[in-house]
């Protein structure tokens, strides 16, 4: 069973998370050729105060 796991800074809409559900198992699918419904994708909105890049958060932020 194929399964991703996708990360973000910030959050998506309902809309946005449908859609790159819909693409991302339409890549999966294609490419493996196992069946849509095997597909599990886990979608993870993390604020940027809890992230960094080179040593600083990415929040922007002092």
């Amino acid at each position: 069973m194929p399964y991703v796991s996708i990360r973000v800074a910030g959050t998506l809409t309902r809309t946005q998370k449908k859609n790159i559900a819909r693409g991302v198992t339409d890549v999966i699918v294609r490419e493996t050729g196992k069946p849509e419904d095997s597909v599990l994708i886990f979608i993870d909105e993390n604020q940027a105060e809890n992230i960094a890049k080179g040593g600083e958060l990415i929040d922007g932020k002092s």
